[in-house]
């Protein structure tokens, strides 16, 4: 077991944990509900993942900062409708400028929150719970009361979360869900192997520690509100895509969601420490759990949002104490390793 530790590392192992705990739900709500595993069941999780991914993944971006962004459902409904606007009056318009378009929009979102967080040194939580209400206040008067709709959107746009890519087991992977693994993939390598980006892990860790080695903590915990929020644009896009009809609701409750993910994930809800590919699990698991509560007739869909707040929970109670072990475990590993120096030391 310690040698399998030392390969995987504490990463390796919440990923492994992940994984096993998705294979059991899935079992079990298999077992508790006829005609669980179907096509159509992965075709909506991955539908819902490829959104779910992407703010899970802005999420993390600020958690690892010992930051929190609450605003980002409502940067999500806001990018969607805003998007939705454009497109439907310039159906023209290619995609590549649609996506840049909704990414910077995000960033201009994210950076309201970070310039009052870096800058103005107002806790987080208080500034992105105060930014979602004026956000979503924004878009009801930018909306005028208006809708978006499926029937003012160019083809292209909806078609494109259902385009097949490729088929593994049957299973169809479609364009939606194979862009945000993507998008999370570039991240995760962006977030282990360039120098800019493992600041947010230094920050994270020890804010104090990371001024002293000359690391500008301001400056990285506003990227990552940017970043966040170009990254919830994103997401406002793939969910404008996905739905087609958007209304001044969008986006409502992605916030819980996008924590629960990461959280569940195994970010560290302190800063410091944690994967996007443990966010893009978490989504996962989030996913089916809310996918699988609507299928199963005996749990009233209020409890949906219980059961996530208790999932949240549970994981930063784990994580805690998991923690809380592992340090004790590697401090008394290495006060063991100086007493077996000392004792050969001390042979003649």
């Amino acid at each position: 077991m310690t040698g399998l530790f030392h390969r995987l590392g504490p990463q390796g192992l919440r990923v492994l944990a992940l994984l096993a705990v998705i294979l059991l739900l899935l079992a079990f709500f298999a077992s508790q509900i006829d005609g669980y595993f179907n096509a159509r069941l992965f075709s909506r999780i991955s539908g819902s993942v490829a959104i779910m991914a992407l703010i899970a993944t802005a999420q993390t971006l600020v958690i690892l900062t010992r930051n929190i962004d609450l605003s980002i459902g409502s940067i999500v409904g806001f990018t969607a409708f805003a998007a939705g606007n454009l497109v439907s009056t310039n159906p023209e318009m290619s995609a590549l400028v649609l996506v840049l378009f909704c990414c910077c929009f995000g960033a201009c979102f994210g950076a309201v929150n970070g310039l009052i967080v870096a800058y103005g040194r107002v806790p987080s939580i208080i500034v992105t719970l105060a930014t979602m209400a004026i956000f979503r206040s924004l878009l009801v008067e930018y909306s005028d009361g208006k809708s978006i709709t499926t029937n003012t959107l160019p083809a292209w746009l909806t078609e494109f979360p259902n385009l097949p890519v490729f088929t593994v087991f049957g299973l169809e992977f479609r364009a939606a869900f194979v862009a945000a693994l993507t998008v999370v993939f570039v991240v995760h390598l962006a977030l282990t192997r360039l120098r800019p980006m493992r600041q947010f892990f230094a920050v994270g860790s020890n804010p104090e520690a990371a001024e002293m080695a000359g690391i500008d903590a301001r400056r990285v915990v506003f990227s990552a509100f940017v970043l966040s929020g170009a990254l919830a644009g994103l997401a406002g896009l793939m969910f404008l895509a996905r739905f087609g009809n958007i209304t001044v609701v969008a986006g409502l409750g992605f916030e819980l969601k996008s924590v629960a993910a990461a959280v569940v994930g195994g970010v560290n809800i302190f800063g410091g420490s944690g994967t996007v590919i443990g966010a893009l699990l978490g989504a996962v698991l989030v996913d089916v759990i809310d996918t699988s509560l609507v299928r199963w007739a005996i749990v009233s869909e209020f409890w949906r949002e219980a059961v996530l707040g208790a999932l949240i929970l549970l994981s930063v109670t784990t994580d805690t104490l998991f923690t809380r072990r592992l340090v004790a475990w590697r401090a008394a590993r290495a006060h063991a390793r100086r007493e077996a120096t000392l004792n050969q030391e001390a042979r003649p």
